[in-house]
């Protein structure tokens, strides 16, 4: 076989595997805006460790402190972004000083509460070499659920799907498991606490509550109080 005719055939094969890729996805974006994801590939690798805790809930199911907490923790642009928060991404991009400690941010991170909805429902976690793998696909999902889900779905679907302790994931399983209630019950400290685990629950435990929780938590209830009267975060607490 000619080399001509091999890079023609791999071409070909490699168009189609891209086409079926993107309309296969295209249709669980679409699916998975009604319907919560059956399965994720970072719950698939935690339940063989930790088991497998969740509980699924509708975002009318879900404490207003809850979602108050996370963008006032994770993502505090969250209402006005496109999926990228461009301005934390060039912050940290920034060359950081010899020396200089970096704090954990409140809401300034570079990843946005949509990239982690893109990243822990449709694509995998972990660093190194898989971390820049997963970029371009990330982008695209990002995009896509922006467009499709819009901002309401993705907060309902980001504290359903996280991770907030070892195989604990969403918010009902975790304020089960914490507080023995109802997420649509949490009160605003309850809440803090939990949101204050990520972005490691399995190392920053809310019980028993590890240092990096006793901490943050009470920064995370201020930042709630500072944005809680914005409209743009108002409309997403309904």
């Amino acid at each position: 076989m000619h080399i001509k005719t091999l890079l023609s055939k791999t071409w070909w094969y490699t168009k189609r595997i891209l086409l079926w890729g993107f309309v296969s996805s295209f249709l669980y974006i679409i699916i998975c805006r009604w319907v919560m994801p059956p399965i994720t590939i970072t719950q698939i690798t935690n339940s063989f460790g930790y088991g497998l805790k969740r509980d699924y809930v509708s975002g009318k199911d879900i404490s207003r402190n809850a979602k108050l907490a996370a963008i006032a923790s994770e993502d505090q642009a969250f209402p006005d972004h496109g999926g990228f928060d461009w301005d934390a991404i060039e912050k940290s991009l920034k060359p950081k000083k010899k020396g200089k400690k970096t704090k954990i941010p409140l809401g300034g991170g570079a990843s946005t509460i949509t990239q982690q909805v893109a990243k822990n429902v449709f694509l995998w976690q972990g660093g190194g070499i898989t971390k820049y793998i997963r970029k371009v696909p990330e982008m695209y999902f990002t995009k896509m659920i922006e467009w499709i889900w819009g901002k309401n779905r993705i907060l309902e679907v980001y504290l359903n799907t996280i991770e907030m302790g070892p195989g604990i994931f969403g918010i009902e399983a975790a304020a089960q498991k914490y507080f023995g209630k109802k997420a649509k019950n949490l009160s605003r400290v309850e809440a803090a606490m939990i949101i204050a685990c990520l972005p490691n629950p399995k190392r920053f435990t809310v019980k028993p509550m590890s240092r990096r929780v006793s901490w943050r938590y009470p920064q995370i209830m201020q930042q709630m109080n500072n944005i809680e009267d914005d409209e743009d975060v108002l409309a997403l607490l309904k």
